[in-house]
């Protein structure tokens, strides 16, 4: 989408973009093209954040093929990294209760060997690997991942999108439980049916309550990221933020 088109929206609207990477962008474009649109950011001052590739990747997953294929994704990424240098690399941490909640404690250690060794890798390319909520019920899920990679400068985005429509927790107790390790944000809002991806304000989040929240936790995220799908809700959001921003 940069390189189609958003490349001068961004530059001339002073936007830092969070870049989000699938498996046919990964694979389709050159290191070339992803150097010319690094050097137009770079020459810009503009700051970059990446999200990595998801879609059928399980660094938990038992089967040493899917996670393989998950290794080599990341690899890919790795290399991207001294191009861009992005603050964080944003994953998901890809457990989802109804696929990997008989067999936990093997989902778990899988994850820890990938996200140490790519934690590992990110960081010593000068970035920080953010794991991010989505199908978790409760921030349980995710802290021992975040315990267990400590020495890794690992730290947690939290996606409040996500958290109102599949988590079974409130905002309060995931920031109560995991804000030590809090360093990213994604706002976005939707309807709490599901993941719509809306603009700030235009759907049914509280988000009053949960900046009142954020207010009375010691370690601000240093990274907040509007992640609305559509471009005529950049805007609106950007206005709603404007309004109500709490630090």
């Amino acid at each position: 989408m940069l390189i189609d088109s958003y490349i001068e929206y961004f530059i001339n609207h002073r936007l830092n973009p969070e870049i989000g990477f699938d498996a046919a962008t990964l694979e389709h474009y050159s290191l070339a093209d992803f150097r010319n649109i690094a050097e137009q950011l770079s020459q810009n001052s503009l700051t970059v954040t990446f999200h990595g590739p998801f879609i059928d990747l399980s660094p938990g997953s038992p089967d040493p093929a899917v996670r393989a294929l998950t290794g080599h994704r990341f690899e890919q990424i790795l290399k991207l990294i001294p191009l861009f240098n992005p603050k964080t690399v944003v994953c998901h941490t890809g457990y989802d209760r109804k696929r990997y909640g008989y067999f936990k404690d093997q989902w778990l250690e899988n994850s820890m060997k990938i996200w140490s060794w790519f934690g590992s890798r990110v960081r010593d390319e000068g970035s920080r690997l953010i794991l991010e909520n989505v199908y978790e019920h409760q921030p349980d899920d995710i802290r021992p991942l975040l315990e267990g990679l400590s020495d890794q400068n690992v730290g947690f985005c939290l996606d409040i999108g996500h958290q109102t429509v599949f988590s079974h927790a409130s905002a309060e107790i995931w920031l109560k439980s995991l804000a030590p390790f809090l360093g990213q944000l994604h706002l976005h809002d939707n309807l709490k049916k599901y993941d719509d991806h809306i603009a700030l304000g235009q759907g049914e989040i509280n988000f009053h309550h949960f900046f009142d929240l954020l207010k009375h936790i010691e370690k601000k995220p240093s990274i907040i990221t509007l992640e609305i799908h559509r471009q005529e809700d950049l805007w609106p959001s950007i206005d709603f933020l404007e309004k109500m921003w709490p630090w």
